[in-house]
């Protein structure tokens, strides 16, 4: 299902901004119970991916971030605990302090700053591989007409609630936007909803049971748990009511692993979670993903029930160098995995 779609059902689901803000009462109060998962989960890309800019590690460098481009001088410097971006052009300048960093910064970071009660997008952001700025994502202009073009872009309400539900927690709540009640990054009530009510009835009732008030996506089946996830990476059907191809296709890891040719819609060794366990850091290792091939693919001779997929001709090791492979992604200075497994063809 489209996450439109999925969001109108009754009951939780990711990036729902419905819910009382009193029902939030933060990651700390899941602690006690949950402590290893508290411990971990942290240190995650996810729980990283948005901070206030004064707590951005990119933006503690010891020095200026700086990019010239058509004639025009970008610059990030320190400013006191804070960062301000500044472009300039000849004799004239614009400045404005950054308030929001988006991304953890091992791949890139773009920048946020408000304005006579708006917020702007930076038109410039800091990519690791270069560690420096270049132009943002799609937001590259050749010729700015004055010095406002050429520093940033205007971001309306409905996009702000799109980039700040995948890279906050509850920025949204009693149905309004509010991102000064946004919490940074991806916490545990951004996945599994509001937990007063889970605490409350575990305080009261400490042997009740551990899915009281509480959502789980452990528990959801192999269709719905990968639109889950795509609810901020997008799900196949949002891929295709939105008509994306080439990268921004690529880029949807639900959309891609739903395509693949071994998709099941009830095997549960072929979701998101098969693979990535969301409370903790990502697995860079290829080696390390080996384990999930075999359990669908035999290692050597015929297929049987259990392990319906062929074993590879070539070898057993590394399987996704192969059958998922990376891709550069020019405007991001980056490679990325595509998620779409195939038989390479040569």
């Amino acid at each position: 299902m489209a996450t439109a779609d999925r969001i109108k059902d009754q009951g939780w689901w990711p990036t729902k901004g419905t819910v009382a803000r009193g029902d939030y009462v933060g990651a700390a109060a899941c602690t006690p119970c949950h402590r290893p998962q508290s411990t971990s989960q942290p240190t995650t890309a996810m729980a990283r991916t948005a901070n206030r800019t004064d707590r951005s590690e990119v933006l503690r460098g010891p020095g200026p971030l700086t990019f010239e481009s058509g004639g025009f001088h970008y610059e990030i410097a320190p400013d006191g605990a804070q960062s301000r971006y500044t472009v300039a052009k000849g004799s004239r300048s614009s400045s404005a302090v950054l308030t929001w960093a988006f991304g953890v910064g091992n791949v890139g970071q773009s920048f946020l700053f408000a304005r006579e009660g708006a917020f702007y997008e930076a038109r410039v952001s800091y990519y690791e591989s270069i560690h420096g700025l270049a132009f943002t994502p799609g937001r590259a202009i050749a010729a700015p007409r004055d010095l406002d073009e050429a520093m940033a872009r205007r971001v309306d309400e409905e996009e702000l609630r799109r980039c700040f539900g995948c890279h906050t927690t509850a920025p949204t709540a009693d149905g309004r936007f509010d991102a000064s009640r946004a919490v940074p990054g991806v916490t545990c009530e951004a996945c599994h909803g509001p937990g007063r009510r889970h605490v409350e009835a575990m305080e009261h009732a400490p042997g009740a049971h551990p899915q009281t008030e509480i959502f789980n996506p452990a528990k959801l089946q192999p269709e719905p748990a990968i639109d889950f996830c795509g609810a901020c990476h997008a799900t196949f059907w949002d891929v295709k009511l939105t008509g994306d191809t080439g990268i921004a296709a690529m880029r949807s890891q639900p959309y891609r692993l739903r395509s693949s040719r071994c998709w099941n819609a009830g095997d549960a060794r072929i979701t998101c979670t098969a693979c990535h366990e969301p409370h903790s850091p990502l697995v860079t290792d290829p080696k390390a993903y080996d384990k999930q091939c075999l359990a669908c693919h035999v290692a050597s001779g015929s297929t049987t029930s259990d392990h319906p997929g062929r074993a590879c001709p070539v070898k057993t090791t590394n399987c996704v160098d192969c059958h998922m492979p990376t891709y550069p992604v020019p405007d991001m200075h980056h490679e990325f995995t595509d998620h779409l497994i195939r038989v390479p063809r040569r």
